[in-house]
């Protein structure tokens, strides 16, 4: 099997690597992370302009990639620049919308895809420990329209978001696959409301509240209460999107790290050359290899059937987590003191890796998903 890129998108991962490396610097990334809205629209703007939402989407909805690989592609080069924009909303609400949505509300996608609108998913809710059917926000049929009330939590990118993805409960138990319906409300919406704060790897997030929002029965996305099998291979998306985030995390901790055990003197020679740091980052390396192969094999998997899917992706994000908490501990301790300071650019990328594990599922959630769905 050729794991080899395109050249189409050896030219697009160059294109973003060359963008970010000139116009993204830390201290601007910083900057951006600090600000009102958590991200740099300019920054945003200039990655939607060479095509970076795009080529997370098929030509037949005015992307031009949209293949799994695409998606990695894209997500490897956003981690490598440590980018905070909202690139994985855009993705996993398109998803959605692509899956399941109706031509009037595939028509937003032209704003997904164009940077003009920004898109979030609102699924998380306390006590939800990570499970996708874990809703309780209700919605309510009232004659041709919906009534939302409750709360969603760590809503990225919440309070500039112009569209949500919003999961409701229209029947069922708490914790019931069936029963789940999907909203997709405007941010506008009387009655929602937001309340954001900043996040520990760089940007914004919110917590939102619905009391008593009205939607139109054409806000469902899909059929009502079928909502789950949709909402699950959306966010099977943004895994894949995390996992390959992930890699180019590392791969730039890696760099990082490689130099300054050749630069860094101890007793008149590099660190570099004592062997016990050898073998440390000789352990790294393959480490990195190895989620690098199962992001890989995540993405070859998407077009299967849901239990091969679902298990690669949960065998991907288990990788990332474990590996990615190993290269983030590794890294720092070859730093030595300075490692842990603000200044150096290793602290946030092994910060974000930390984080990436806790993003829609950290290790432990994913190996036991991916033994709950071993054949029998």
């Amino acid at each position: 099997m050729n794991f080899e890129h395109t050249e189409d998108r050896r030219m697009l991962a160059d294109t973003l690597d060359r963008y970010l490396a000139e116009q993204y610097p830390i201290d601007a990334r910083h900057a951006a992370a600090a600000s009102p809205i958590g991200y740099s629209e300019s920054v945003w703007n200039g990655l939607a302009e060479l095509g970076a939402i795009g080529a997370l989407f098929p030509e037949s909805v005015g992307g031009f990639g949209g293949d799994a690989f695409d998606v990695t592609v894209v997500f490897e080069s956003l981690g490598k620049g440590l980018v905070i924009e909202p690139f994985l909303g855009a993705l996993v609400v398109g998803r959605a919308i692509l899956s399941a949505g109706t031509d009037s509300q595939k028509s937003l996608l032209g704003n997904l895809l164009d940077g003009s609108t920004v898109a979030s998913l609102a699924h998380d809710e306390a006590d939800g420990h990570y499970e996708l059917s874990h809703v309780t926000l209700k919605a309510t049929r009232e004659g041709e329209a919906y009534v939302l009330d409750g709360h969603k939590g760590v809503v990225i990118h919440a309070e500039r978001a112009g569209l949500f993805l919003v999961s409701a409960r229209t029947s069922g138990a708490a914790d019931d696959e069936a029963g789940i319906s999907l909203f997709l409300v405007p941010s506008d919406a009387v009655g929602l409301s937001r309340q954001g704060y900043g996040r520990v790897d760089g940007g914004r997030a919110a917590e939102l509240t619905f009391k008593q929002v009205q939607l139109p029965a054409s806000a469902m996305l899909g059929a009502e209460g079928q909502g789950f099998a949709v909402l699950e291979q959306a966010v099977a998306w943004g895994l894949l999107a995390l996992c390959a985030e992930a890699v180019g995390v590392m791969d730039v901790a890696k760099q990082m790290t490689l130099e300054y055990l050749r630069t860094r003197k101890q007793f008149g020679v590099p660190i570099g050359s004592f062997q016990a740091l050898q073998h440390r980052m000789a352990d790294v390396l393959l480490e990195i290899e190895q989620a690098r192969s199962a992001v890989i094999n995540a993405a070859a998997a998407m077009q299967a059937d849901r239990i091969t899917r679902e298990r690669a992706i949960s065998a991907a994000k288990f990788s990332i987590g474990r590996i990615g908490t190993l290269v983030a501990e590794e890294s720092i301790q070859m730093h030595g003191g300075i490692g842990m300071t603000w200044e150096l650019p290793m602290t946030h990328y092994a910060k974000r890796l930390v984080m990436i594990d806790h993003q829609l599922g950290d290790e432990d959630h994913h190996l036991a998903r991916y033994i709950a769905l071993a054949p029998h």
